[in-house]
């Protein structure tokens, strides 16, 4: 250990003056714990991100080892003061991590930038409950073009004040019980309702259809009026890297309206789900990822991403012993985006 803390003092500054390096310190190498399973300590850089070395000065590239100890290089992003991040303030860029919601909703969370496929627009990401009012696209709880606000209505969003953009397309979501559209069950419920006057005259009657079809995300689309007000860099998480399919054991990240940054492990994927929707119905999801408990109300519409800062999935519901994510590929071919 001593001679580690010797080689530590002697190129501190050397190594403090590199390109993206925020600290230095002693620790395990990773790689090697990894691949022998026995713990091998040295000096460990950390940096803001991780780069390859062709994208480095020679001058800048960490060497293997110093004075016969291994490194190891640890990304840790920028190390500052853990203030109190203000995620529902208006008037500044719009950013992924937010707070935001329909004009008819609470809040929820801004979840990413991404562009449309067809025409490269840019648009932001959130899930349907958050965009478009949980509708199913038969309802009229949310059409094309509803305002949507930037901080959510629940945090002080105004129509006259905080309007961010427009509802612009969203995946219905079906409920294991919908109202029903046939013109035979309105009519069988018009003289339901007839005979009901008579024989219980504070009671109303409604013909459901039950859905067998189920789900795969809970997402929607606006449009922004200001595309020049959006910073597409998750808050306090970064910029997305790429897309990746989740694993189980996978860390992975989100930054949420209501409990900010947190990490959690994927704990199984291709699940099927039966979330409760909140006006005391439930649908049923395919295809879902599940991770430990991460978030809270107000979390919904958060990006999920791995350590490599991949969007690996769309929060969207969870209890309090986990969190439910769609798989980030059917979101995007759901709604036709790409990152």
């Amino acid at each position: 250990m001593e001679k580690i803390r010797s080689a530590l003092v002697k190129h501190r500054n050397k190594l403090l003056a590199m390109k993206n390096v925020v600290g230095v310190g002693v620790g395990y190498k990773e790689t090697v714990r990894a691949s022998t399973g026995v713990p091998k300590q040295g000096i460990v850089v950390l940096v803001r991100h991780k780069l390859p070395e062709n994208e480095l000065e020679a001058q800048h590239i960490i060497p293997k080892d110093l004075d016969g100890i291994v490194t190891d290089v640890i990304e840790v992003g920028d190390i500052r003061l853990l203030g109190a991040v203000d995620r529902t303030k208006r008037g500044g860029p719009a950013q992924p991590g937010m707070s935001i919601g329909h004009y008819k909703i609470t809040a929820g969370t801004f979840g990413a930038v991404v562009k449309d496929r067809k025409t490269g627009e840019l648009l932001i990401l959130s899930n349907n409950h958050v965009l478009a009012n949980s509708s199913n696209g038969r309802d009229n709880r949310a059409k094309v073009g509803d305002p949507i606000l930037l901080p959510g209505p629940h945090d002080g969003g105004l129509l006259e004040k905080d309007l961010i953009g427009r509802l612009h397309r969203f995946q219905p979501v079906d409920k294991a019980l919908n109202q029903s559209s046939c013109p035979k069950a309105a009519a069988a419920e018009f003289w339901a309702n007839v005979a009901c006057r008579f024989m219980a005259p504070h009671y109303v009657v409604r013909f459901l259809r039950e859905s067998s079809a189920g789900n795969t995300v809970d997402a929607a689309l606006a449009k922004p009026e200001n595309p020049k007000k959006l910073n597409p860099e998750i808050l306090e998480v970064g910029k997305i890297t790429g897309v990746a399919e989740a694993e189980p054991g996978m860390t992975i990240i989100k930054s949420g309206r209501t409990t900010g940054v947190t990490k959690g492990t994927v704990k199984v994927v291709n699940a099927t789900v039966s979330v409760e929707m909140g006006d005391g119905t439930e649908a049923e999801f395919h295809d879902q990822i599940l991770a430990s408990e991460m978030s809270q109300g107000g979390d919904s519409g958060a990006l999920g991403v791995n350590e490599r800062r991949q969007a690996v999935g769309l929060l969207f519901a969870g209890s309090d012993k986990v969190t439910v994510f769609n798989k980030i590929q059917n979101v995007m071919d759901k709604l036709d985006i790409t990152f």
